[in-house]
């Protein structure tokens, strides 16, 4: 499982997030950041510091929010 960043993010690009991430697994996109999910270790560094709670835990996506994972795949895949 990893962390998820979400809509709130769009066009926030604070960068705590990265800073504070052990393994390098957050990137800049065009929009937002990304959680490389098969990175993550799952720690929750991130979602602690991030300014407009974007990031949350997969198992805590709703229906609407699966996009914002998938978005994150299609990223780290290209």
């Amino acid at each position: 499982m990893a962390f998820v960043i979400l809509e709130p993010c769009i066009e926030e690009k604070a960068g705590e997030c990265v800073e504070v991430c052990p393994v390098e697994c957050i990137e800049k996109g065009e929009d937002q950041f990304f959680i490389d999910p098969e990175i993550c270790i799952d720690c929750g560094a991130c979602e602690s510091v991030c300014p407009v709670s974007a990031i949350v835990h997969e198992d805590e996506l709703t229906d609407d929010d699966f996009k914002y994972l998938e978005k994150a795949r299609a990223f780290f895949s290209s």
